[in-house]
C-alpha cells in the first residue's frame, strides 16, 4: 500500500479563494462574482486586489448568473461563488437558459457541499448537484479533494473554454495531494496500484479511501484506488484498465448514488466491461444538523463503508 501522509488540515473553500487570488494576478480578464458569502468563499483578497473586477450582486444568485453569462460576450471569465445548494438548485433554470444552452464560459464554483456542512442541516446540505449539473450539456464538472487539488483546480479551468462546475467544501481535510502534480481534466489519478478491487472516489471520500485502502492491506486485500476529481468527462480509460485486473469496483461519494460518481461508473461499465460494483453513496436521502464526522459515519461514507463495501463486491465476483 503506497503511504498517503499529510502535515495539516485545510478546507478546500481556501484552496478556491487562493486560486482566485493568484488568477486575479495573472488574467485581467478573469472576474468574480459572489451572492453575499465572500468570506464564505475565502473571495476577500481578489476583492481586495481587484474592486473593479469584483461584484457582490448579494441574495440574488439568480441575476449573479445572468450577469455572469453577459459577461463572458466581452470576453471576460466570470467565476462565480455561493453554497453548492444555491449555485445549482436554486439557479438551475438560470444555469440551463442562460449558460449551458449557449455554452458561456462561465465557471461556477460552488462551496459547503454534502453531508460536511454538518450543522447547517439538509436544506442546505445538496446532495444531488453533481447529479443535476453532469445532466447540462456541455458542462464539465470537478469534484475535488483536497485544499491543493482545488487550488490547481480553480487555475486550470480558467483555461478551460465553456461552461464548469467546480465542487468544494467547508471544513478542514488531510491536505495529502502534491501542488506539483499536474491536474488534467478529465484524467484520474492512480493513487495505489493493487489487484483484488478497484476503489473509485472523489472528493472528500478520496481520503477515506486511502484509510480503507491501509485496513485492507492488513487483511490481505489488494486495492487499486483511483481520484475521480473529473466526473463529466470521466477518464473512462483508466477506469477500464484497472477493472481488467480486478475484476470488481466500489465507487465513493458524498453525494446521492442516484446521479452521481457511481452511475457515471456504472455507464461506463455496462457499455465496455460489466463487473460487480458496490455504491458508497448516500442512499436516496436528505441530510440532517450534525457534526460532519458524526454525519459521515452515520450516512455511510466513512472508511469502514468502504472497506464493507469491498468484503461484499469481492463475494460477487
Amino acid at each position: 500500500m503506497n503511504g498517503y501522509t499529510y502535515t495539516e488540515l485545510k478546507d478546500t473553500r481556501s484552496g478556491f479563494g487562493d486560486g482566485l487570488t493568484e488568477l486575479g494576478r495573472k488574467n485581467k480578464n478573469v472576474v468574480a462574482l459572489c451572492a453575499d458569502l465572500t468570506g464564505s468563499l475565502k473571495m476577500n483578497q481578489f476583492k481586495i486586489e481587484n474592486p473593479k473586477r469584483f461584484f457582490q450582486v448579494g441574495i440574488a444568485e439568480a441575476n449573479m448568473m445572468g450577469i455572469a453569462a453577459g459577461l463572458t460576450i466581452g470576453g471576460k471569465i466570470p467565476f462565480t461563488g455561493t453554497f453548492a445548494n444555491f449555485s445549482t438548485g436554486r439557479v438551475y433554470d438560470q444555469i440551463r437558459q442562460s449558460i449551458a444552452y449557449s455554452g458561456k464560459n462561465v465557471k461556477i464554483c460552488a462551496s459547503h457541499a454534502g453531508l460536511t456542512l454538518g450543522e447547517d442541516g439538509a436544506t442546505h446540505q445538496i446532495l444531488e448537484d453533481i447529479g443535476l449539473m453532469k445532466m447540462l450539456p456541455g458542462m464539465t464538472v470537478i469534484n475535488t479533494c483536497d485544499y491543493n487539488q482545488t487550488k490547481l483546480a480553480t487555475l486550470k479551468i480558467a483555461e478551460h473554454e465553456g461552461p464548469v462546475y467546480l465542487r468544494f467544501g467547508r471544513p478542514k481535510v488531510p491536505n495529502f495531494t502534491n501542488l506539483e502534480q499536474k491536474f488534467e481534466i478529465g484524467k484520474g489519478i492512480l493513487l495505489n496500484e493493487g489487484n483484488d478491487v478497484t476503489i473509485v472516489a472523489t472528493g472528500h471520500l478520496v481520503w477515506e479511501s486511502i484509510i480503507a485502502g491501509r485496513k485492507l492491506s492488513d487483511m490481505g486485500i489488494s486495492a487499486e484506488i483511483i481520484n475521480i476529481h473529473t466526473i463529466k468527462p470521466i477518464d473512462k480509460k483508466i477506469i477500464l484498465k484497472s477493472i481488467n485486473k480486478s475484476r470488481c469496483l466500489v465507487s465513493a461519494e458524498e453525494h446521492n448514488f442516484l446521479g452521481g460518481l457511481g452511475e457515471s461508473i456504472s455507464r461506463v461499465l455496462t457499455e465496455n466491461d460489466p463487473v460487480p460494483q458496490e455504491f458508497v453513496a448516500t442512499n436516496d436521502t436528505f441530510g440532517e444538523s450534525g457534526s460532519p464526522s458524526k454525519l459521515m459515519k452515520k450516512y455511510g461514507l466513512d472508511s469502514n463503508s468502504i472497506v464493507k463495501a469491498v468484503k461484499k463486491v469481492l463475494l460477487r465476483k
